[in-house]
């Protein structure tokens, strides 16, 4: 069987539209849940049936991304970046107004929920997956357990003022000095916030209005513990022949 991975760590924020409205509602899921899992949430602040719902995802600039297909990959295995659109299909989509600030929101209670045979959690409850398979979560707990545990020897060797070379998967390689060790708001877990030597990152120290170091604009950034590597990495050199010179 094949297996998905995550290819970004944590939580994703995307907007939130049906085929029946034009409003949208801002939501923050965890990459790691499957897109059958993120179905099963949709259902119930949409109306719209997880078994029969299509999901395209759509740029900042609206334009078509892809389509959450495959309902045992993760989201975050799909090429989703926070601010983007998740628009939700369903020929029983039952008509709703997501402009939580005009009208009451329509979302099923737990026990109305619980009731449903036809849901995705009854789905999975019944073959005994996701977090009903005792054995599997049994395991993504170990695997959890043991991923913290290497995290927090690795935390040990990252310090303040280090140099360093960052290996996050998806992204290229890159090199720049440790300014920030620690948790932070915008995000669960421990961060290292780096300064690159070239304006590869995203922020200037500072994420949400909360300042963690200094460094120029688009020089910093953070990252989890376990894809930054400390040692002896000068800044690369590069070298231009005479004939580029202008």
């Amino acid at each position: 069987m094949e297996e998905y991975t995550v290819k970004t760590a944590d939580f994703i924020n995307v907007m939130i539209s049906t085929s029946c409205e034009s409003n949208c509602i801002e939501k923050r899921y965890h990459k790691g849940i499957t897109v059958l899992e993120l179905k099963g949430k949709l259902e119930v602040i949409t109306g719209a049936n997880a078994a029969t719902m299509k999901i395209k995802v759509f740029s900042k600039t609206d334009e078509l991304v892809c389509e959450l297909s495959d309902g045992n990959a993760l989201l975050g295995s799909y090429p989703i970046d926070d601010g983007m659109r998740l628009h939700v299909e369903d020929q029983f989509l039952l008509r709703k107004q997501l402009d939580e600030f005009q009208v009451e929101k329509f979302e099923l209670s737990q026990e109305e929920y619980d009731k449903r045979s036809d849901t995705v959690r009854s789905f999975l409850k019944r073959n005994r997956l996701g977090k009903f398979d005792e054995e599997e979560m049994k395991k993504k707990q170990v695997e959890k357990e043991k991923e913290e545990e290497l995290e927090k020897e690795h935390m040990k060797t990252i310090t303040v003022g280090s140099r360093c070379q960052t290996q996050v998967p998806g992204q290229p390689t890159r090199r720049g000095a440790v300014k920030f060790v620690g948790s932070v708001k915008f995000s669960p877990g421990n961060w290292v916030g780096v300064q690159y030597d070239e304006p590869l990152g995203k922020n200037d120290g500072s994420v949400q209005g909360v300042r963690y170091f200094e460094c120029p604009p688009k020089y910093g950034g953070f990252v989890k513990p376990l894809y930054v590597q400390v040692g002896d990495f000068p800044e690369e050199e590069i070298n231009f022949d005479d004939d580029d010179e202008l």
